[in-house]
């Protein structure tokens, strides 16, 4: 059987993820978002801690309902301005991936943060499912050896 893993085996360092601070207009996450091809994107403090997450929807209803479609008018407006319709939660880095996956089921990504909220990364919702997909393969071998093992068995008893 696969023991839990740490998420720290799935995570994709802050390094590597495309972010935007609180103090972005919305013209520099839809810039960045465009260029990463995100359709979310974590949205941090200067400090470094997580914030929540602002999406192509969030970005859409704020130039049709803020704005009135004023599109150049839009792309100067903070995010701190800007509802976001919901942010994905982060966890914390000691948390295991078994303790996440529902958490995928309506995110694209899971925020990962340190025991003081700074964000250190992501786990992807890909990552979540090829874990899955792998302990789903492993417990299906670990079955069909079990049933072969029990037919063994009791051949031998037979011919006993």
């Amino acid at each position: 059987m696969i023991n839990q893993m740490n998420i720290v085996f799935f995570l994709t360092p802050k390094e590597e993820v495309a972010y935007i601070y609180e103090d972005n207009d919305l013209g520099q996450t839809l810039e960045k978002m465009e260029m990463h091809r995100y359709s979310a994107i974590p949205v941090l403090k200067r400090t470094g801690e997580y914030l929540g997450t602002m999406t192509e929807g969030d970005l859409l209803w704020a130039i049709k309902n803020q704005y009135q479609m004023d599109f150049r008018a839009a792309m100067q407006a903070p995010l701190s301005n800007l509802p976001r319709h919901s942010d994905n939660l982060a966890v914390k880095i000691s948390m295991d991936i078994d303790d996440i996956i529902t958490k995928s089921l309506d995110q694209n990504f899971v925020p990962v943060v340190d025991d003081r909220g700074m964000f250190i990364g992501i786990v992807t919702r890909r990552q979540i499912i090829q874990y899955c997909k792998d302990k789903l393969e492993q417990l299906t071998q670990e079955a069909t050896q079990i049933d072969g093992d029990e037919e063994l068995l009791q051949h031998r008893s037979l011919n006993k």
